[in-house]
């Protein structure tokens, strides 16, 4: 399990698949980034998709994203997503995620998920799992 008390860092290759015929990343590409970023957040608090749906009956789901693109990437560029929580409550939580290149912010996000039973009534978040995002969130306000 990650420390809760520190960002989440997630590196990405930009590949020819991510960009447009100018080889710059195209925006959309950036929200799978982020995707794959928090997954691995989730993963690292020691919760994976198929198991908390198959053992708890929940899944996540993306209630807001806000972005904010600040500079392009380009083909081959290496990547880091920092993903940190924010603030959570009982059914939800936000999370800030950077997507930069060499220290340099790219991309800035703001992103909710809610936690939904399959389907799609809101839900509870886990104990645990909360508790360790009141942790981060804590962290992040000081």
């Amino acid at each position: 399990m990650t420390d809760i008390s520190a960002e989440h860092v997630f590196p990405v290759r930009v590949y020819y698949e991510d960009t447009d015929a100018g080889g710059v990343v195209y925006h959309s590409n950036y929200l799978r980034f982020a995707e794959r970023a928090r997954t691995e957040l989730l993963r690292d608090f020691g919760i994976d998709h198929q198991s908390l749906l198959a053992d708890d009956g929940l899944m996540f789901a993306v209630r807001r994203c806000e972005a904010e693109y600040v500079l392009p990437a380009h083909l081959d560029d290496a990547l880091d997503v920092r993903t940190r929580c924010i603030e959570s409550s009982a059914a939800s939580f936000w999370l800030e995620q950077l997507v930069q290149r060499g220290g340099e912010t790219l991309v800035e996000m703001k992103v909710r998920l809610v936690c939904l039973k399959p389907g799609g009534r809101p839900a509870r978040i886990p104990p645990f799992l909360r508790s360790a995002l009141d942790r981060a969130a804590a962290h992040t306000k000081h």
